[in-house]
C-alpha cells in the first residue's frame, strides 16, 4: 500500500500558532518535504523534530516524491508558512498523488488570508482570493479588470517592494472602495491599515514585511455607475467620436480618471 501524503500547516509569524496535531504528524511521518529546508529545519528545531528533511519547490520534480509515497513512506509537505498548496508548489504535489491514488491528508493551521480577512471589518460571507499578481503590468490589468465587477470581497498577496505599485493600479481599476492591509500577521509588528484604496495608493510609507490586501468588492451602486458610463461612451461613438475624445469626455461627465474610463471601455471591447 502507498503512503499518506499530509498537508500541514505551519506557523505564519508566531511559533505557538502550530497544532498539537501538526507536530505529531511532523514527528511520525517518514519524510518531511519543506519548500526551505533551512526555513524550516528552523521550526523543527524548536520543536525538537527530528525527522528527515527533504526539499520540494517549484524545481523540483514531483515524481521523486510520488515514487517514495507509492514506496510506502508517508510525507508531509509543508510551505515556508501558512497552509501548503496555497500559491505554493504544494498544489502539484497534490495533482500528482490525486492522479495515483494516493490518500492526502489536511492537516489545518494558521492561513494568511483568512486571518486578514476576518480581521478586516469587510464583507466575510463571500470571497475571492487571487494570490499574487502576475509581474507584467499587461497581464495585471487584465487580472484586475476581470475582478473589477465581483461583488464578493477579493484577497492578495503582495510583497513589499511591489505594494504601492499594486496599490496605485488597484486604485485606477477598481476605483475607490475600502481596503485593508494586514502586514506582518502574528509577528511583533502586526498592523492593519483601513482607509480608502485611493488615499492609501498614495500616502504608504516605507512598506516592509510580507503584505496581505482585502479589498471591498464592486457594489451594485458601482455597477450601475459602469453601465451608464459605458452607455454615455457608446453613444458618443455612435455619434462619430472618437476613442480618445470619447474617453476624455465620459471621465469629466462622470467625475471619473480616464484611466478607470479606458480599463472598463477596454474590458467591455475585449468581451464583444
Amino acid at each position: 500500500m502507498s503512503g499518506i501524503l499530509y498537508l500541514v500547516a505551519t506557523p505564519i509569524g508566531n511559533l505557538e500558532d502550530i497544532t498539537f496535531r501538526a507536530v505529531r504528524i511532523l514527528r511520525e511521518v517518514d519524510v518531511i518535504a519543506a519548500e526551505d529546508t533551512r526555513h524550516t529545519r528552523k521550526l523543527l528545531s524548536h520543536f525538537e523534530i527530528h525527522t528527515p528533511l527533504i526539499r520540494y519547490d517549484e524545481f523540483v520534480d514531483a515524481a521523486k516524491i510520488i515514487e517514495l509515497l507509492l514506496d510506502g513512506k508517508n510525507i508531509a509537505c509543508v510551505s515556508d508558512a501558512g497552509l501548503p498548496a496555497i500559491s505554493d508548489p504544494g498544489a502539484n504535489l497534490v495533482k500528482a498523488a490525486v492522479e495515483k491514488n494516493i490518500s492526502v491528508c489536511p492537516i489545518p493551521g494558521a492561513n494568511a488570508a483568512l486571518s486578514a480577512l476576518i480581521c478586516s471589518a469587510l464583507d466575510t460571507t463571500k470571497f475571492t482570493f487571487a494570490g499574487f499578481l502576475p509581474k507584467s503590468p499587461k497581464n495585471r490589468r487584465e487580472i484586475l479588470n476581470e475582478l473589477s465587477t465581483h461583488k464578493e470581497t477579493l484577497i492578495f498577496y503582495e510583497a513589499p517592494h511591489r505594494i504601492k505599485k499594486i496599490l496605485e493600479e488597484m486604485a485606477n481599476v477598481f476605483g475607490n472602495r475600502k481596503i485593508c492591509i494586514a502586514r506582518e500577521l502574528t509577528k511583533i509588528h502586526e498592523e492593519f491599515i483601513r482607509a480608502d484604496l485611493i488615499s492609501l495608493a498614495g500616502n504608504l510609507d516605507e512598506p516592509r514585511g510580507e503584505f496581505v490586501i482585502v479589498v471591498e468588492g464592486c457594489t451594485e451602486i458601482e455597477t450601475f455607475a459602469q453601465d451608464n458610463f459605458l452607455d454615455a461612451y457608446k453613444k458618443l461613438i455612435e455619434g462619430g467620436a472618437d476613442k480618445k475624445s470619447a474617453i476624455r469626455e465620459v471621465a469629466q461627465k462622470f467625475n471619473l480618471s480616464r484611466r478607470e474610463v479606458y480599463n472598463a471601455v477596454l474590458d467591455f471591447e475585449n468581451n464583444l
